[in-house]
């Protein structure tokens, strides 16, 4: 079983996915994954890289996210609700450390359908990739490690994000 989450992140290739601990730090990521951090500060990618402070850092992902405002708020809302579910001591000053990190101007106002499913829209070199994550847990796990992971997937929204991904992978 300790072998899942490899084996899980290595076929979502080429789609980005990544193994998180209960602290958001990133245990395990994939190629495709590794790719968008490229270029990115250093001492923002850790180590380990969080995705929290690795998205929302001014030197991290936060400068390439379009919908930041939106996406700033997904990702606190879900780091403060988990803080709440296990006062986690190691936790507790996260959302505080994200929040000081500068904002977007505009404020998070609701795209259509983001109540639903709320899309990633990344800026990249490969042009601007939209995608849908999958937040995943595995389910009755018998070793402590793994019940402390979880798997999160990124899948492609469009057409356009699906092809830049494919051909990324070919070169």
């Amino acid at each position: 079983m300790r072998e899942a989450p490899a084996r899980l992140v290595a076929a979502h290739d080429p789609y980005p996915a990544l193994v998180v601990d209960r602290w958001g730090d990133v245990r395990l990521p994939n190629a495709a994954a590794s790719a968008l951090l490229a270029g990115l500060d250093p001492a923002v990618l850790g180590p380990p890289p969080n995705v929290h402070r690795v998205c929302l850092h001014p030197a991290g992902l936060a400068p390439r996210i379009r919908n930041l405002a939106q996406w700033r708020e997904h990702l606190l809302h879900r780091l403060e609700r988990q803080v709440r579910m296990t006062a986690d001591r190691r936790l507790v000053a996260l959302p505080a450390e994200c929040r000081d990190h500068p904002g977007p101007e505009e404020t998070a106002l609701p795209s259509p359908g983001s109540d639903v499913l709320l899309p990633l829209v990344l800026d990249t070199d490969d042009g601007t990739l939209r995608f849908h994550s999958v937040v995943s847990t595995f389910g009755a796990p018998h070793d402590v490690t793994l019940a402390e992971l979880a798997l999160e997937t990124f899948l492609p929204a469009d057409d356009a994000t699906r092809a830049a991904l494919t051909a990324r992978a070919g070169r």
